[in-house]
């Protein structure tokens, strides 16, 4: 297993191993490519009622919790608030490539944190990001839509393997 260089990315998207889209060759790096924040959101509710965490809880039961949000300048996360974003980039990886998502240090040192636990992407996936938004620092932070907020590392997997999963085809309309 390997972290892909910039010129592996390149080429993986070139033969169509890697499928970006919207695609910004701007946007890959030494060895990542960093993901824009699309413009829906899922913000949190004030709920009165107790939320099951078990194997058996619905896989969609985030909605119950949240009212999906279209932003046009930006969303204003406050000090200790959690929002569900999603990227504007689908990535498709073939069965070989997975990978971790990643934030960036210039956000993290403002308290951002983009992903409070779900950084690695299974092999096959063909979705856009969602993002666990957490604003950790004293200050309210306003997100704009379009930054590049995240990156998204690509590795070589040792076999080849698909994932199947519920969050497969994930985009702006099943999110």
């Amino acid at each position: 297993m390997s972290i892909l260089t910039r010129d592996e990315i390149l080429a993986e998207i070139e033969k169509g191993g890697i499928c970006i889209e919207p695609f910004d060759e701007q946007s890959v790096g030494p060895a990542s490519l960093d993901l824009r924040l699309g413009n829906v959101f899922r913000v949190f509710k004030k709920v009165h009622k107790v939320m099951p965490v078990r194997a058996d809880s619905p896989r969609d039961l985030y909605k119950e919790l949240t009212e999906k949000v279209t932003v046009d300048e930006h969303l204003l996360l406050m000090p200790g608030e959690t929002v569900l974003g999603m990227t504007l980039e689908k990535i498709t990886l073939p069965p070989d490539i997975s990978g971790w998502l990643e934030g960036r240090s210039t956000f993290a040192r403002l308290g951002l944190l983009v992903h409070i636990s779900a950084s690695f992407m299974q092999p096959g996936i063909a979705n856009k990001q969602v993002l666990e938004m957490t604003n950790f620092g004293p200050a309210p932070l306003a997100i704009y839509p379009g930054t590049a907020v995240c990156q998204f590392i690509f590795e070589r997997s040792a076999g080849k393997a698909r994932y199947e999963g519920g969050y497969r085809d994930q985009d702006e309309n099943t999110f």
